[in-house]
């Protein structure tokens, strides 16, 4: 069994808010083997168009993800909350292979396990393109 990942649910406004803090602060290491470490094994994830299965494939999907997207900066705000549930919007900004910058929006739910790992990850996304004196990140 793996240790507990603080903190857990049920969760309160408090807690809540740490969890998205330290999801944003993981995110944006840049560092997939950190960043897996805290979903469950098996855990389910639906990005834009994708679906991924188990850390192993959150593993291989993150590190795919910040080799095109360069300069990654993300920011994550808490939208609502019960119980192991979360809904989070986000927006992230980061820069393609041509030098074209983005600001990426969307929002996830999420659902934790009793030990406070994540065991669904559903991310709804879209881009626009921006220019670099137009980035707030």
């Amino acid at each position: 069994m793996e240790n507990q990942r603080l903190p857990l649910p049920p969760f309160t406004l408090e807690t809540a808010k740490q969890k998205v803090q330290l999801a944003e602060d993981a995110w944006n290491t840049k560092d997939p083997e950190k960043v897996a470490l805290a979903y469950t094994i098996d855990t389910e994830w639906r990005n834009r168009t994708e679906f991924i299965n188990g850390r192993e494939a959150v593993k291989a999907f993150l590190t795919r993800k910040w080799k095109k997207e360069h300069h990654y900066k993300l920011k994550k705000e808490l939208w609502g909350f019960r119980e192991n549930r979360m809904a989070v919007q986000f927006q992230y900004e980061w820069q393609d292979d041509s030098g074209q910058w983005f600001r990426s929006y969307g929002n996830e739910l999420w659902e934790f396990d009793p030990n406070g790992y994540m065991q669904k990850r559903f991310a709804s996304i879209n881009d626009m393109k921006i220019e670099e004196k137009g980035r707030i990140l």
